[in-house]
């Protein structure tokens, strides 16, 4: 199904205007799309989609399968070959950029 991830410019929840931040927060805000970003930078090589499923506490396969399409639409993974997916550089960027929040967390987790 083509046309389901958020697109910057076009309206998104929380955004009439479709903001580029706003848009990026719509997509990865969508349940498991972070677990799966996660999973598929973490496995540090293309990954299959069962060992994936598995990876992320078994979802159900129509709920990853909408979450590859949707990054797949974002330029944020993409397939290798029919089963194999990896993080496409602008993935690599995305998780780079969560760097500072990954780091934010842990110092949340110390002070609680």
């Amino acid at each position: 199904m083509l046309g389901t991830a958020p697109r910057p410019g076009r309206p998104v929840r929380g955004s009439a205007t479709g903001r580029p931040v706003m848009a990026a927060l719509d997509l990865l805000g969508r349940r498991w799309m972070l677990r799966v970003i996660w999973e598929l930078h973490r496995s540090g090589a293309p990954i299959g989609f069962r060992d994936l499923q598995r990876r992320c506490d078994a979802m159900s396969s129509s709920v990853l399968s909408a979450r590859l399409t949707g990054l797949r639409e974002a330029g944020i993974a993409a397939p290798t070959d029919e089963t194999t997916w990896r993080l496409t550089p602008l993935g690599e960027d995305l998780v780079t950029a969560m760097g500072p929040l990954l780091d934010w967390s842990r110092t949340w987790t110390d002070q609680r």
